[in-house]
């Protein structure tokens, strides 16, 4: 036998998709009812255990599941899923709290759809009216856009909605978000509690409402510390840790460069520490990042960070909702969730 005649001997073909197994099947293998199998599936009451038992083999032989559709429509509509939408489930950041929601969810029995926004407010209209249309239970959103108010229409009446990360515009519902500018705030005044006067901001799109609330915060620190706010030390929109590095890189080769640096996003945090250690800097410019990095504490020195707590967010986002699809019709609020300042060595580098 050749070479190719073997191996041909060994191939396995697909088998031919088959037509999924229904509930009359499973009543014709287990000799009951159509309505027998029905009540056994639905858990519904009326069926002796032996039918029970023989429902229930069948329906393993036969690898039935029950049609979600189907189900809708014999409940009260609730599917027994919900939808999570964040900027971008790659970053470390969403990662951690689509790990917590999944966490919550879990223990309810209920799935979780995810998806990334991308910063793009027509890709949140329309993942939110995707996702609505497929009548989740519940749907957790990071707001990209200015104006949510088109959820109203997007979504099935009775549909739970709760904000994370963002606070929603242009609708009332309940959102989970950190303090922003309290915590960026936190970061300058220790970089000045080093010595530090002439301390640089490094942040995302301004269009985005975390980003301005750190810099909010940022702004508010400096004026109270009495300090001049120079322009010339602030980048905004930098969206890639790439886009970082190249900022650092030219700021510390102005004539007056800063000696330190507050990074206001883990992505422009990376990119910055890039340029800090390619240029030799590390150990003579200050920095404090907002959001912690992984592997932060392994570096040297290691990287001070105001950290944010996205389990938590995660966590109290899902708490919330499944209250409001449990029938929670209490007036809905903002939560806060509260930033720690994680000190590892690089915002304790004192001013030259």
């Amino acid at each position: 036998m050749s070479d190719a005649t073997d191996h041909a001997a060994h191939v396995q073909t697909v088998p031919a998709r088959r037509r999924r197994p229904t509930m009359r099947d499973v009543a014709q293998r287990a000799d009951v009812s159509l309505k027998t199998v029905s009540r056994v599936v639905n858990d519904e009451p009326g069926v002796s255990t032996a039918l029970a038992v023989r429902v229930r083999r069948a329906i393993d032989e036969l690898g039935f599941h029950p049609h979600a559709g189907a189900r809708l429509l014999r409940t009260d509509g609730r599917t027994s899923a919900i939808a999570l939408l964040l900027e971008d489930v790659a970053n470390p950041f969403s990662a951690a709290v689509q790990r917590a929601v999944e966490n919550e969810a879990r223990e309810r029995g209920v799935v979780v759809f995810s998806a990334s926004i991308d910063e793009d407010p027509a890709r949140e209209r329309a993942l939110a009216r995707e996702f609505g249309a497929r009548r989740v239970d519940g749907l957790l959103l990071a707001p990209a856009g200015d104006d949510q108010s088109y959820l109203a229409d997007e979504l099935p009446s009775g549909t739970a909605v709760v904000c994370v990360d963002r606070e929603a515009n242009g609708i009332a519902v309940d959102s989970v978000i950190t303090t922003n500018a309290l915590g960026a705030a936190e970061g300058v005044r220790h970089l000045a509690a080093a010595g530090h006067r002439r301390i640089a901001f490094l942040g995302d799109r301004r269009s985005i409402r975390t980003a301005d609330q750190r810099y909010a915060g940022y702004r508010d620190a400096i004026a109270s510390l009495g300090l001049p706010l120079d322009p010339g030390l602030v980048v905004h929109d930098l969206r890639e840790s790439a886009d970082a590095d190249g900022a650092v890189t030219a700021l510390l080769a102005r004539p007056d460069p800063p000696t330190a640096l507050f990074t206001a996003q883990n992505l422009i945090t990376i990119g910055a520490v890039r340029a800090l250690r390619r240029l030799g800097a590390e150990w003579s410019v200050a920095l404090v990042g907002f959001d912690d990095v992984l592997l932060a504490d392994l570096l040297s020195p290691g990287i001070t960070v105001v950290a944010q707590d996205p389990a938590a967010i995660g966590r109290t986002a899902a708490n919330l909702l499944f209250a409001r699809i449990a029938g929670d019709t209490s007036p809905p609020g903002v939560r806060l969730v509260p930033t720690t300042l994680i000190r590892r060595g690089s915002g304790e580098i004192q001013s030259g």
